[in-house]
């Protein structure tokens, strides 16, 4: 702040320039990292980018019953969401910080 109480506009945009950098580095980490859910008790096991993205599905044989798909899909879904919540919780911590920067408002589109 300047005397008179005037928020200075050059230090207000470096810092808006600042979290924006700081915003975009956040999500190119989320981008590229992993995370895993499992279901079953690890007999199925979901990989997702920090983004939310379905990268991999692994399958124990274990897991399927040809008289009994309703369960592996079943599986198949909870392991997903499980990953999918490890993502979510992943952004929080990434992009929470940088988020309340910004007024505490979230990010739109971000499950925060």
């Amino acid at each position: 702040m300047i005397p008179g109480g005037q928020p200075n506009m050059q230090q207000l945009l470096k810092q808006a320039q600042k979290m924006q950098q700081d915003l975009a580095e956040a999500q190119a980490e989320l981008a590229e990292a992993e995370v895993e859910g499992t279901a079953g008790g690890g007999l199925v096991k979901a990989t997702v980018s920090g983004a939310g993205e379905l990268r991999g599905l692994a399958i124990d044989p274990k897991a399927v019953d040809p008289e009994d798909t309703e369960t592996l899909a079943d599986l198949i879904l909870a392991a997903v969401r499980d990953a999918n919540g490890a993502a979510q919780q992943l952004q929080q911590e990434r992009l929470g910080p940088l988020a309340q920067g910004l007024g505490g408002g979230g990010l739109p589109g971000m499950p925060f």
